[in-house]
């Protein structure tokens, strides 16, 4: 279901499902303003990552009674297309495989694979999050109260939108390219039983059933495409959700340092105390929903970051092999692939720290405004706010690792250590 039916435009159908959220909704009623655009500028932040998300069955219906039956059929269907693709593969790598250089080339391609799946699952079992985090974006937009507020929104809005169709463009490229060219670059080969063996993206355990039989090899060969296919679709569809969700909170923190610098021109504790509780007001909501969306990620992020890791220092190493022995078309859709696989965490780790740089922003703020100007009461507030800022809002890779440009950093200088250990042991 989408956003943009009539149906679906209250924000307040389930706010208080947990105890944890708070009811941000109690000024609803007491301000009639409302943005006129507010449909057509959800459709339009959203439109990308909901398409994405409706694909995969994850995007939550936001009406009370509607139907879940498809949402569950595309769920089951996708987790079948995955596990007939990795389970067979791991079989194929533990029993079939006796080489460790072959083993070595393949296991990149199940890494992922198991890393979209463990992604896929927090995604579904985190759609009660979800749909709390899309309501209340929901309700920020249809409670924009000036165009200046709505151009900063936008403005944040559009840097989520374009980071998503970056990481979209770069996923689904490498994709196709590893399900087309890679595929016809390995080209078939000749068993030990004078067979011709043609390539599979995931080949399959032998003692299952013969997966170069026509027309089974071809059935597989749609199948494994498509479970291709969701893996490059979950990984778009949860950095697209980051990237919404926290430029959504650096476009309110924005609004609240706009209505902070405002402070300093209004006289009289009068006027003065009403638009100071609002602030603060804004300042502990965000607060809350940045906790929502670090809890609803935690986990993608955790799978993506010891997936990245690895994934990155294999396919380095496929690459350094494909430029020695000289196999062109295999080494540009290593490379595609390397930098999608780079660039998505990338992706995770600017957004982290644009987040904790936006959400400490405000205390420096506080301090920057003439604060002097203000009587006893109203500064205090001010210090209570500074004291927040102290501790900013993170995204964390499990409570592991905070993600920010400095992880992103440590996980190519590891998967580089990790190569060159590998490297070193191969050669061996």
């Amino acid at each position: 279901m989408g956003l943009d039916s009539p149906g679906e435009q209250s924000p307040s159908n389930v706010l208080c499902a947990n105890t944890m959220r708070p009811v941000i909704l109690q000024e609803q009623n007491a301000d009639n303003r409302r943005n006129p655009y507010y449909e057509n500028d959800i459709v339009y932040i959203f439109k990308i990552t909901r398409w994405i998300l409706n694909s995969i069955g994850v995007w939550p219906s936001l009406l009370e009674n509607s139907n879940q039956f498809l949402p569950n059929i595309v769920i089951g269907l996708c987790n079948m297309f995955l596990l007939f693709a990795i389970i067979p593969f791991s079989l194929y790598l533990s029993l079939d495989v006796k080489d460790m250089m072959v083993k070595l080339k393949l296991c990149g391609n199940c890494i992922f694979a198991v890393v979209s799946l463990m992604k896929y699952w927090a995604l579904t079992a985190g759609k009660p999050n979800l749909k709390y985090c899309i309501e209340i974006v929901q309700h920020d937009w249809k409670q924009v109260e000036d165009s200046e507020d709505r151009e900063v929104m936008l403005k944040y809005g559009n840097v989520g939108r374009n980071l998503t169709i970056l990481c979209l463009v770069f996923m689904y490229s490498s994709g196709f390219m590893y399900l087309t060219i890679m595929q016809y670059a390995s080209g078939t080969s000749v068993d030990e039983h004078n067979r011709t063996i043609k390539p599979l993206v995931y080949p399959t355990y032998s003692g299952l059933f013969d997966s170069q039989a026509s027309p089974i090899y071809e059935l597989l060969y749609a199948a494994h495409s498509v479970a291709g296919c969701l893996t490059c679709s979950i990984t778009v569809g949860a950095c697209g959700l980051a990237a919404m969700f926290v430029t959504h909170i650096c476009g309110q923190i924005d609004i609240m340092i706009l209505r902070l610098q405002k402070l300093a021109g209004i006289e009289g504790n009068t006027e003065l105390h009403p638009k100071l509780v609002r602030i603060v007001h804004h300042h502990v909501r965000m607060l809350r929903f940045s906790s929502s969306v670090g809890t609803l990620l935690q986990e993608i992020c955790f799978f993506e970051f010891l997936g990245s890791t690895c994934v990155i220092c294999l396919v380095e190493y496929y690459t350094i092999m494909d430029w020695e022995v000289n196999n062109t078309l295999r080494l540009i859709s290593n490379i595609m692939l390397l930098l999608s696989i780079m660039f998505n965490i990338f992706i995770l780790c600017y957004i982290g720290e644009l987040l904790v740089e936006k959400t400490g922003d405000v205390g420096s703020l506080c301090f920057m405004i003439d604060w002097y100007k203000f009587p006893v009461e109203t500064m205090r507030s001010l210090i209570l706010i500074i004291a927040i800022s102290n501790n900013p809002a993170k995204i964390t890779a499990g409570h592991i690792a905070d993600l920010n440009l400095s992880t992103f950093g440590g996980i190519l200088k590891t998967s580089l250590a990790y190569l060159s250990f590998l490297r070193t042991t191969m050669m061996q």
